[in-house]
């Protein structure tokens, strides 16, 4: 059994900021956003997913459900299953990517 954390975070603001690199847009990524409520992002190659969840927590004030990670030739790629509905998005539009 799975126990529940509280809201303490796992990791620094410091190691936070650095776990994202750069919002991943394409085409394919643009329509899962839409569709999936899903975001993709370049993180760091050490990043794990339970890290890419706290960052994104930290960073952008959001709640992820789910992480799908893959190292790609561009770096790791982070896809980011959103709580929220509409929660991708959102944080799209923050970052001025919609």
């Amino acid at each position: 059994m799975k126990e529940k954390r509280g809201k303490e975070s796992a990791i620094s603001i410091e190691k936070a900021n650095s776990t994202f690199i750069q919002p991943y847009v394409t085409e394919k990524t643009f329509n899962v956003i839409e569709k999936e409520n899903k975001l993709t992002f370049i993180v760091s190659e050490r990043s794990t997913k339970r890290e890419i969840i706290e960052a994104l927590r930290l960073v952008y004030e959001a709640e992820a459900i789910e992480v799908n990670t893959a190292r790609t030739i561009q770096g790791k790629k982070a896809v980011i299953k959103f709580r929220a509905d509409g929660g991708a998005r959102e944080l799209a539009t923050r970052l001025g990517l919609a």
